[in-house]
């Protein structure tokens, strides 16, 4: 499936490029991103292999994440989407695709989060199977939190991912 592009007032979504893996290593390697995700910044072939799965996201599942791309600059400035991980939490969390949402972080604080999972929901809603989709988020991450709360999520649960007490969340 070809990746559709999506446009909000700001905004320009659409499919990660070759060339979109420095600025996804600038982000994904910064200590301030990676807090509540993983913890470790990723290297440039983590990065690499992220830009080659979101592609494998459209080609298998029709459905991935969008690199966000900042309308008045044309700067790639996150990534926003769904995934499925197989991550073997169980079927409050297994059966919805997982939405996920990351910015470089000077960009934080513009509600650019907002709009472009916005959009996203939007195309989610008139296009995928399953009008519910499950986030997580670790409770330490207000801003997420709150962002996830805006959309439309409610927490149902906690799981350990990578053995960290985590937040299930759900929406539809």
């Amino acid at each position: 499936m070809n990746v559709p592009t999506l446009e909000t007032a700001r905004l320009i979504l659409n499919a990660h490029t070759a060339e979109d893996v420095l600025r996804n290593f600038a982000i994904w390697s910064n200590p301030q991103v990676v807090k509540h995700i993983s913890g470790t910044p990723s290297t440039l072939q983590q990065c690499w292999w992220r830009v080659l799965r979101y592609a494998g996201h459209w080609s298998l599942n029709n459905y991935g994440y969008w690199a966000v791309r900042e309308k008045a600059s044309g700067e790639y400035i996150g990534d926003v989407g769904f995934q499925d991980n197989l991550r073997a939490i169980g079927p409050v969390f297994d059966v919805y695709p997982e939405a996920g949402w990351v910015f470089d972080p000077r960009f934080h604080g513009l509600g650019y989060a907002t709009e472009a999972m916005t959009a996203v929901l939007g195309w989610s809603e008139s296009v995928m199977k399953s009008r519910l989709t499950a986030c997580l988020i670790a409770p330490q991450n207000q801003a997420s939190l709150k962002l996830s709360k805006k959309l439309g999520y409610r927490v149902i649960g906690e799981a350990p991912v990578q053995d960290v007490p985590t937040l299930i969340l759900l929406r539809g």
